[in-house]
């Protein structure tokens, strides 16, 4: 049984501030910056402000992996964006993204900077900038955009409604977890099937749908996501867990998924990314932060 009282919601909705949860202090039911505060500016032709979550690591793996193919122009300085602190609330972040999100690029490679935000609209923008990850081809891109299309719709029930009611919330609501768990086991079983008659999510071809999902699904079926592995049962799907293993073997998406990142093992935190070598340094560090003294 749900632990939470009956609610009967009011005729109109007034913001409680002291609404609980772990995120209660930054969320509000208003846009726009709390303080101003500028963005820093490296040297290479992208920048991006962000975090090591699955959004943020998407876009981390995706740059990894052009510079892996050899394309210099993907280049970039990875910002550090503390969004439990309320960094994405400045007034230079939400110049780059109104809506105070992670992950947010800005391309300076050009006469005019562009701004892009949203990550599903990042990692469209670098494809088609570098040729790579996209397929050409009608029926492939279709494919291939439909489920990344589907990743962006699909993983707010994933974190927003299971991670949150399940991991978050300030009480447990029997209601919502099941909802919620309920929705997120039918995703994996729509990937499951999916993968189990193709080796990536578009088909033969790795592309930008592997990196937009493997972060989400890929994690929740390694049991990483919200301690919800086992309530998950997500050792039922094998084909996820074959394909999730691929993936992370591939070099770029290792280096990708330690950029920004605040937590786990210290040797897979590189808080800010501004050269290649910043991972051999960060390894280092950490290793000799780790050893024992004396």
């Amino acid at each position: 049984m749900s632990d939470a009282t009956p609610y009967t919601p009011p005729k109109v909705w007034t913001w409680n501030q002291a609404n609980g949860g772990q995120f209660a202090n930054i969320n509000r039911p208003v846009s726009g910056a709390t303080h101003e505060k500028a963005l820093p500016i490296g040297k290479h032709p992208m920048q991006l402000y962000s975090l090591g979550t699955p959004n943020g690591i998407k876009v981390t793996i995706m740059l990894e992996e052009l510079l892996a193919l050899g394309h210099s122009g993907a280049e970039y300085d990875a910002w550090l964006v503390r969004i439990r602190d309320g960094h994405q609330f400045g007034s230079g972040f939400v110049e780059v993204n109104p809506n105070s999100k992670i992950p947010a690029l800005m391309d300076r490679s050009g006469p005019q900077p562009v701004r892009v935000f949203e990550s599903g609209a990042i990692l469209m923008y670098l494809a088609e900038k570098f040729g790579a990850f996209l397929p050409t081809d009608m029926a492939q891109r279709a494919e291939c955009l439909s489920w990344l299309f589907w990743q962006m719709g699909s993983a707010p029930y994933l974190g927003g409604g299971f991670g949150h009611f399940y991991a978050y919330a300030p009480f447990k609501i029997e209601y919502a977890i099941d909802r919620f768990a309920m929705e997120v086991k039918r995703q994996l079983d729509v990937l499951n099937q999916r993968l189990a008659d193709h080796r990536f999510i578009g088909g033969d071809t790795y592309t930008i749908a592997d990196m937009a999902i493997w972060p989400w699904y890929g994690a929740t079926a390694k049991g990483q996501m919200y301690e919800g592995g086992e309530f998950l049962s997500v050792h039922e799907y094998t084909h996820v867990l074959r394909w999730t293993d691929e993936v992370a073997q591939r070099p770029a998406v290792q280096r990708g998924r330690k950029v920004n990142r605040v937590t786990g093992p210290l040797v897979d935190q590189l808080h800010e990314r501004h050269d290649a070598s910043d991972f051999d340094t960060q390894t280092q560090d950490k290793l000799s932060a780790a050893k024992p003294a004396g």
